[in-house]
């Protein structure tokens, strides 16, 4: 999750809960680029987030990808999932 989209505030246009990532993520895969009302359909399958602020969150998103690629970001460190 990029640090951009989580603040303080835990209005709908800034606070991302993990399951709201999660919808994000399996919308993004279900919609590509191609498909037509994509922002309206992923904003759909997140609930309580409209197509604008889907739309940044994935501008967002690629902005980060594209920081960590170029090495100006290091990689992020997850704790394990192992149980």
């Amino acid at each position: 999750m990029s640090s951009s989209s989580m603040t303080s505030s835990h209005d709908s246009s800034s606070y991302w809960t993990p399951k709201q990532n999660k919808l994000f993520e399996k919308a993004l895969a279900k919609y590509d680029q191609d498909t037509p009302d994509r922002w309206q359909k992923v904003a759909a399958a997140v609930g309580g987030k409209s197509a604008e602020e889907v739309r940044r969150h994935y501008e967002i998103l690629v902005m980060d990808v594209m920081y960590i690629e170029s090495g100006q970001i290091p990689i992020p460190k997850y704790k394990s999932t192992r149980r």
